[in-house]
């Protein structure tokens, strides 16, 4: 079953939702956001990524930069930071260019590499939807990190790919509820954005519920 468009989840939230599915839905359901320091470098990196003028050909390779992708069946649509065309025989031809082309899509991060999937699910989703869009295979891309000025292939194997969708089930599922879900505080919640609007410490207060129930029962 494909999405329509109305339905479509913004790509990037996949990154958001599997640091913290609270986050999220603060985000992309509440509609809410809050700056600091991280948040702002982050910015300043994608607005020099998404330049969707700038184009590059380097000998057998073509570089573009803000393509637009969707899936309709992930429900899903984005931007991807650069995407690279290498010339090849097992490629896929493009609108006014010659010859055949495999898309490497490369996803651009401020920091430096993680020991988890958040940035990975990120590249792999937009690895999916040109997939999708352009009728290919796209074994593997790039994360480049701003801390490192380097950049790592990523293999998106079967294991990530299906992690891209049982996210995005669960993602769909929250969002059509209109659901938030509960604060589970971590060490990651010191560094996050919008603490002061999640406010994680309140989680040990307990719920507005009990606190009517308790001033209840002492009467």
């Amino acid at each position: 079953m494909d999405y329509k468009e109305e339905d479509y989840l913004q790509l990037s939230g996949l990154q958001h939702f599997k640091f913290c599915r609270r986050q999220w839905a603060l985000i992309h359901i509440e509609n809410q956001w809050a700056e600091n320091g991280r948040t702002a470098d982050g910015a300043i990196m994608h607005e020099k990524a998404h330049d969707a003028e700038w184009k590059e050909r380097r000998g057998d390779l073509l570089i573009t930069r803000d393509m637009h992708v969707f899936s309709p069946a992930l429900g899903i649509s984005g931007a991807c930071d650069v995407v690279e065309f290498r010339r090849s025989e097992t490629g896929v031809s493009l609108h006014g260019q010659e010859g055949l082309y495999q898309p490497f899509p490369v996803e651009y991060k401020r920091g430096s590499p993680r020991g988890d999937t958040v940035n990975a699910l990120q590249l792999c989703a937009q690895a999916m939807c040109l997939e999708e869009m352009l009728c290919c295979d796209i074994p593997e891309g790039a994360l480049y990190y701003g801390e490192t000025r380097r950049r790592e292939t990523v293999k998106l194997t079967r294991e990530l790919r299906q992690e891209v969708r049982d996210c995005l089930l669960e993602m769909h599922a929250l969002y059509e509820r209109g659901h938030t879900p509960r604060v589970k505080p971590t060490k990651a919640c010191s560094a996050c954005s919008l603490k002061e609007l999640c406010l994680p410490r309140l989680l040990r207060c307990g719920s507005a519920r009990d606190y009517v129930k308790a001033r209840l029962e002492e009467l």
